[in-house]
Formats: structure tokens, sequence, C-alpha cells
């Protein structure tokens, strides 16, 4: 069967600076996939580029057997992939309610705007006591929560994550990571932008560790572990700080 996502050789710019090089991934149908690795190593660019928000400079990228390059940010979010982005960017002024049914605008149709609406509210009980309440006086935590819940109105067929624990409290990241791995056990399937590696490698099905605009390697969480000394990608290694690969 072939992948829900693929993205082959993919090259984005901003301006004259070339933040990604030639990225290749695939997502199947209900993984929970992780992009991983240090700031500016062009996680978050990618993500930009599969929802249409940055225009590639060269690449393909394939979802549900159609090709999207360059197709609209809207029109991407109608064929079901949904962004939620780093920073949560929910509309502080708007009622918890206005934020949701702003995230259902592509695929609102009354009874099923309903039912999804409680479906939301089983995840996130919190939500439904908030509704009235303006998205900007919500804690981190209710607000990362409140994109997610957004980024579930449009009923998307992947969910991108860009950086959910950014932020937040140790208490509140493990809340996050525990509704993520609901998510995917639900059969969402999700995209996963995280600086958390290691946290993030227990609920994932695989990772791609980024490099300056590079995959540098992928696999199993399993794979990764016993090969990649994740310390050393994120901290440096006193005796060679390029070393990031064991094998």
């Amino acid at each position: 069967m072939a992948p829900l996502l693929t993205v082959e050789k993919l090259v984005a710019s901003y301006g004259a600076i070339r933040a990604i090089h030639g990225i290749s991934l695939e997502v199947n149908e209900g993984e929970l996939v992780a992009l991983l690795g240090v700031n500016g190593a062009g996680k978050s660019t990618t993500l930009k580029s599969i929802c249409g928000v940055l225009r590639p400079v060269q690449g393909t990228i394939t979802f549900a057997g159609e090709e999207i390059t360059n197709k609209a940010p809207e029109t991407i979010l109608k064929k079901g992939i949904a962004l939620v982005p780093e920073g949560r960017e929910i509309f502080g002024s708007l009622t918890v309610a206005e934020n949701l049914r702003l995230g259902a605008f592509a695929v609102y149709e009354r009874n099923q705007y309903r039912r999804d609406l409680e479906d939301v509210f089983q995840l996130f009980p919190i939500l439904k006591e908030r509704l009235g309440q303006a998205g900007g006086l919500l804690s981190g935590g209710e607000q990362q929560m409140l994109a997610i819940a957004r980024g579930l109105m449009s009923r998307p067929k992947l969910l991108m994550l860009d950086e959910p624990s950014l932020g937040l409290s140790p208490t509140l990241t493990e809340q996050i990571f525990g509704l993520i791995a609901s998510l995917r056990e639900r059969g969402t399937t999700i995209l996963l932008v995280e600086q958390n590696a290691e946290r993030a490698l227990e609920i994932v099905d695989r990772a791609y560790l980024l490099t300056t605009g590079t995959v540098e390697f992928t696999g199993t969480p399993e794979e990764i572990k016993s090969r990649v000394d994740i310390a050393s990608v994120y901290f440096g290694d006193e005796d060679d700080p390029t070393c990031e690969v064991t094998v």
C-alpha cells in the first residue's frame, strides 16, 4: 500500500538562505512519525512546505496519491492536512468556541460539526468548560489543547504538530504527550516535530533525524536509540562534536 504522504528531494529557502536540502520522507496511514533535530535543522520548514505555507524550490509532495506541491494552503487543508503551528497561534481575542468553529471552516456541515465538537470534548474536557472564555486567557497547556483541537476540527487525514510541548511545564508536557499517544491509538496519522527527542521516541512508530536541512538517519525508535547518540546530537560531544551516528 502506498504511503499517505510522500516527500521527495524537497528543497526550500527563505530568500537567499536555503533551509532544507533534498529531504525525503514517508508517512503511512495510522503512523505516528517524528522529525527530530536541533533548532535550524529544517523540521518546521518541512512542515510549512508540506502544508503550502512555504513554496518549495524543488522536489515533490504527494498526499493520498495526488501531488500537492505548491498548492494553496486552503486547498491542502481541504484535502486533509492540518498543521498545529509552533507557538499555537490561537486567536486570543476569540472565544474557545469561535476558535474551534474556525478550525472547521473547510469542512463545515452542521450535524457533522456537532459530532466533531463532542468528539473533541471527550479528548479535551477542559475546553467544554471554557467554551465562552477568550482563548488568550487560557493557560499555556489549555492553549495547546485548543490548538490541537482546532486542528482536529478540520477532520484531517494527517495531523502535523510543530513543537507541541514548547514552553510547557514538565507536568503539562506529559499531558500533551499522553494526548498525542491517545490520538495515535484512535488511528490519527500524525507527523510530529518535537525538541524533546527522548520523550518523542517513547511514543512514535518511526523518526527522521534532521541535521542542517538533510535527513541524517531514519528508523524505528529502537534503531535510532541503538545507533544514534541523541545527547551528542543535541548537546555536542566533548571529544567529537560532529559525531552524531554510531554504527
